[in-house]
Formats: C-alpha cells, sequence, structure tokens
C-alpha cells in the first residue's frame, strides 16, 4: 500500500509537469517564432521480489518473474522544430526562414544566441535589431535616408537612396544551423543558446550548401502550437492525474482497514 502511494503520487507530479507544459504551449500559442515542448515520461526503478530467468528447479526458469514498479518521471521535454505558419506583414523588416536555420543574435553580454523568430526593427543607428533591442549577427546598419530595404532570399540587404536607381548592398545575413537543434538551450525571448548536445553552430548563407533555409521578406513565422492538440493533451493528462490521484484514495482506505483491523 505506502509503494502504491508513493507510485501513485509520482504520477500526479509527471501529469502536473505535463500540464505545466502544455499550459506555457498555450500560453505562447500566438508568440512568433514559438516552437512548442511534449512532455516524454519514464518509468522509475524496479522492486523485484522475484528475478526473471532465475532457477525454479535444476531442470527449469522462471519465465517472467515478480517486479513492482515504482512509479514515473519526467525525463524530457523536446523541442518540435517543425515549421510554423508564415503570416504577411507590412514591415520590410520581417523575415522568415523557409527551412533550416535560425538567425543570430547579439545579445548585450556579447554571447550569440539564436532565434527563429524574425520580426526586426531599426534602432536609432539604423541598426537591424530584434524587438530587445539586440543587434543580429552579423550586424546590418541601413542609413537613415535609405528608401526601399530590400532583403533577397540569400540574405543580401539592399536598399536605395532619394534620387539614386542603383541599389546600394547594406550587408549580408547569415543563418546558422546545429546538428541537435532539441539539444539547445532555451533561455527565453525566443532566444537558444548551443550545448555540448545541440553542437556547434554550422553558419552560413540562407538557401547555401550548408541545407540552411532561404529567405522571405514581409513574414514572420508563427507559433508552431496546435490549439487542438494542446486540448487533448490536456484532457488526457488531466484524466491520468484523476486516476492517480484514485489510487491514492484505493490505498488510503485499505491502509485505514488495516490500521483499524484490532478495534
Amino acid at each position: 500500500m505506502i509503494r502504491a502511494l508513493y507510485s501513485a503520487g509520482s504520477g500526479m507530479n509527471a501529469q502536473q509537469m505535463s500540464i505545466d507544459n502544455i499550459a506555457n504551449n498555450l500560453a505562447n500559442a500566438n508568440t512568433a517564432g514559438f516552437k512548442a515542448r511534449r512532455t516524454q515520461f519514464q518509468d522509475l526503478l524496479y522492486q523485484s521480489f522475484l528475478q526473471p530467468g532465475a532457477a525454479a528447479g535444476s531442470q527449469t526458469t522462471i519465465p517472467s518473474g515478480l517486479q513492482l514498479g515504482l512509479g514515473s518521471r519526467p525525463s524530457a521535454n523536446t523541442v518540435i522544430f517543425s515549421q510554423g505558419n508564415f503570416t504577411e506583414t507590412d514591415n520590410p523588416l520581417d523575415l522568415v526562414i523557409q527551412g533550416k536555420g535560425f538567425f543570430q543574435i547579439r545579445r548585450p553580454d556579447g554571447s550569440v544566441a539564436y532565434t527563429r523568430a524574425g520580426n526586426f526593427q531599426l534602432d536609432k543607428d539604423g541598426n537591424i535589431v530584434t524587438g530587445n533591442g539586440d543587434p543580429i549577427e552579423p550586424q546590418i546598419t541601413i542609413p537613415q535616408q535609405a528608401q526601399s530595404i530590400t532583403i533577397a532570399s540569400d540574405g543580401t540587404v539592399s536598399y536605395t537612396q532619394p534620387g539614386q536607381t542603383a541599389t546600394q548592398v547594406a550587408g549580408q545575413i547569415q543563418l546558422a544551423n546545429f546538428t541537435n537543434p532539441g539539444g539547445l538551450n532555451s533561455i527565453g525571448s525566443g532566444l537558444f543558446l548551443p550545448t555540448d548536445a545541440s553542437g556547434d553552430p554550422t553558419v552560413g548563407n540562407p538557401g547555401g550548401q550548408e541545407g540552411l533555409g532561404t529567405l522571405q521578406q514581409g513574414y514572420v513565422e508563427a507559433s508552431n502550437v496546435s490549439v487542438v492538440e494542446e486540448f487533448i493533451n490536456m484532457i488526457t493528462s488531466q484524466r491520468a492525474y484523476e486516476a492517480n490521484s484514485k489510487v491514492v484514495k484505493a490505498a488510503d482506505d485499505m491502509y485505514s482497514q488495516v490500521n483499524n483491523v484490532t478495534r
């Protein structure tokens, strides 16, 4: 009965974390570039009362044994890097990556973070920056008097100036990719940092030989969260939580009867 209490309790804790993960996914259903996470579970240690394959006699072995599991725990919440829908905007600095890759962002501490959110803008100095004011890497500056900013599919940023017909190149947007994007460390604001699990970034021009995707100007990538799927997952987790709570109640009732046996 004590095992049942702890096993069911671990199941309730696991489902609680699943609900927490679903809540975060739903909260970011409209966050540009957000990638949903899927919670994965793992069973805990087993208590062996009769080891499978143990000798039952001089010529026979026990076929299945007797083992009791001690519950479950969340083992990971994997990031799903599927492509989100493209939303058209009126901002010429909004970009989406069609395919693999991440935009590179220079953080205030000098480190480089990576994001799929391409809703960029200009700061007071004409630098292309994120909503938090962090510039893209490599840094690209647009003159104040520039008109008709164009960003090609290969990341070339060009513009025209008043009274001129020839375009001028402001810079080249580069993308980064990872062998295992699921190993990136989320730090908020749509940013990721590399880890030993993700591997080092491979940097190149969009559409290059590194397998990087191409850019599309005037669009942003919406969140890839499926609200319907998240609601289904929420119902499933809620029912599993209720089932484990009933096990706790049943074990408690049995424990109560044992305590009242002598009365």
